[in-house]
């Protein structure tokens, strides 16, 4: 065979290659600029396109995520009369995002819950390790990041007791968010007798590029299927802020008691099979105990192997159903195209819109990133706060002083179609109330973004945010 005859023959292969993955990318990818984007980088860079797309590019969860939870526990599906049952708890102003709510979601409320603001890891780790030291049937904990410092030896001390004292324990941390401390907490956790640990997707090399953004961002804990904290603070020593950290983080979680929990654990039971291991069946919530409170609440779980962004969507139906007012605080803000169309329409329409943002973010580039969108929303009337020191985590939305919406979702892409997410949606003006409380408070030491001076922003710099605003699913 001769040498000009066996370029062609490369060649050829190499067109086949080039077409079998375009043809690929064009049956799985939805976003119109996403797919434009991995065609133009497979076919202007040869190879080399490739192999960014087959790493980085397809989401293995899905097919993986549908073997193992169809083993699990059948998806609750709402009928109507329950649908219509659940619209008489609320006003009419509210009834259509009922309807949207279990459209995207088929979950009933849960009637008679108490929700309680936990402000910094100083306030929620001592409440959270003494529910776990005293738990006395379960603990099933759930996290994101799970330091192997001062923050995460306060909880194994907690998950130990509680192994001791006969409750069932299980553990489940990222395999990503478990590498952001060294060593890791996991060979500390194996130790403990009675204690069951899992990871989520865990790294096979330094950098586990194939799944580097489908992560298990969820924070969850269940104690004894009665009491629950859930929001999105993580465990690291950075949240006790009374210990001066060299890189404090500011955070917001809840106190969660009553048959909402349920659903929690659920949940957890979800992704603690998807990693393989064996189905159980969650401590139930004894509902013949008399319920704590009266706010009634929902979990909405999210991920990659979902059919769609079931968050986004609720972000979206929320600011298109406000009437009145909106108040956002999220640590990052990259949202697509159509949740930004649905906060300027919300603005446009009366509502009174407003976003808070910590000053400086913890991630290179973000601030820049973030700052490409500020001008046209700006312009449309929306109100932008940036936070000082010490670094916001909080994630936070409250509509109509009434719906409250938080866990573990950033207003990102990252967050709403590519991680393992997990929110609350509540309807109570007591629990607005505090929430509201709480952000105004940030906003009072925050500073505001004016359109003037993102309007006139020097080009070099618009063409600095623009650029690494290209970066957002990789944040």
């Amino acid at each position: 065979m001769t040498y000009l005859s066996s370029m062609g023959i490369a060649g050829a292969l190499y067109l086949i290659l080039q077409i079998c993955v375009t043809v690929h990318i064009l049956l799985h990818k939805e976003d119109v600029h996403s797919t434009i984007g991995w065609i133009g980088l497979v076919w202007l860079t040869p190879l080399v396109g490739t192999v960014i797309y087959v790493l980085l590019g397809i989401n293995r969860i899905h097919r993986k995520a549908l073997d193992l939870r169809n083993s699990g526990p059948a998806l609750y599906k709402l009928s109507a009369r329950e649908a219509q049952e659940a619209e008489k708890l609320f006003p009419p102003s509210f009834w259509q995002l009922i309807r949207l709510g279990h459209k995207v979601h088929p979950q009933l409320f849960a009637r008679g819950n108490r929700i309680t603001p936990l402000i910094n890891g100083d306030n929620a780790y001592p409440e959270m390790c003494r529910l776990i030291a005293q738990a006395k049937k379960e603990v099933l904990l759930a996290s994101y990041i799970l330091n192997n410092d001062k923050a995460g030896q306060m909880f194994l001390t907690a998950l130990k007791t509680a192994a001791q004292n006969g409750a069932r324990v299980k553990m489940l941390v990222d395999g990503v968010g478990l590498n952001y401390s060294k060593p890791n907490i996991m060979a500390a956790a194996r130790k403990i007798k009675g204690l069951e640990t899992a990871v989520f997707l865990p790294s096979k090399s330094p950098i586990n590029l194939p799944f580097v953004n489908l992560r298990n961002h969820r924070k969850i804990l269940v104690v004894d299927g009665q009491k629950a904290v859930f929001g999105g603070m993580n465990i690291a020593h950075e949240d006790l802020l009374k210990s001066n950290p060299k890189h404090p983080v500011q955070d917001v979680t809840f106190l969660v008691e009553g048959p909402v929990v349920e659903q929690m654990a659920r949940v957890f039971e979800e992704d603690w099979i998807f990693t393989g291991k064996k189905p159980f069946v969650p401590a139930a919530y004894p509902h013949s105990q008399k319920l704590p409170g009266n706010i009634p609440a929902r979990i909405i779980p999210d991920g990659p192997d979902s059919d769609y962004g079931k968050l986004q969507l609720m972000l979206c139906g929320a600011l298109n159903c406000a009437q009145q007012s909106v108040s956002i605080v999220t640590p990052y803000f990259l949202p697509e195209e159509d949740v930004l169309n649905a906060l300027e329409l919300a603005s446009l329409r009366g509502v009174n819109v407003e976003i808070i943002l910590p000053a400086k973010s913890n991630i290179f580039g973000m601030d820049w990133a973030m700052q490409a969108n500020f001008a046209r929303l700006l312009k449309r009337g929306i109100k932008i706060y940036r936070t000082p020191a010490p670094f916001d985590h909080s994630k936070l939305m409250v509509a109509d002083n009434a719906w409250v919406f938080a866990g573990s979702a950033n207003w990102d892409v990252r967050s709403l179609k590519l991680n393992f997410e997990c929110n609350i949606e509540c309807f109570s003006k007591t629990l607005a109330e505090q929430v509201l409380k709480i952000i105004h408070a940030k906003k009072a030491a925050a500073q505001p973004e004016t359109f003037g001076t993102h309007a006139n922003t020097p080009w070099l710099k618009q063409l600095r945010n623009r650029a690494f605003k290209l970066l957002t699913p990789y944040y």
